[in-house]
């Protein structure tokens, strides 16, 4: 039988990743030495970000609504096909 995965919110992992950075203990003293040492690479991988124009990241995150809009439209006008059609059966 196995347990549940522990999830690890995304603040503990900076700071076990910054206590990485800083050597002060090993990786098996802060805990499982494969994770954290994922999250310590993903931590100076990204670190950059931080000192990024917010128009740099805003142009990555940017995501066409149209398409969106569209596919709500289209599922509003099935969702109203249906309750039609349910209520003419019954």
């Amino acid at each position: 039988m196995k347990g549940k995965r522990k999830k690890y919110t995304a603040s503990f992992k900076a700071k076990v990743a910054l206590e990485a950075i800083k050597d002060k203990h090993t990786l098996a003293e802060l805990s499982n030495a494969t994770l954290v040492a994922g999250w310590k690479q993903a931590f100076l991988e990204k670190a950059t970000s931080v000192f990024e124009k917010e128009s740099e990241q805003d142009s990555e995150e940017k995501v066409d609504p149209d398409p969106l809009y569209a596919r709500i439209g289209r599922l509003e006008l099935e969702n109203e096909f249906l309750k039609k059609s349910l209520k003419k059966l019954h």
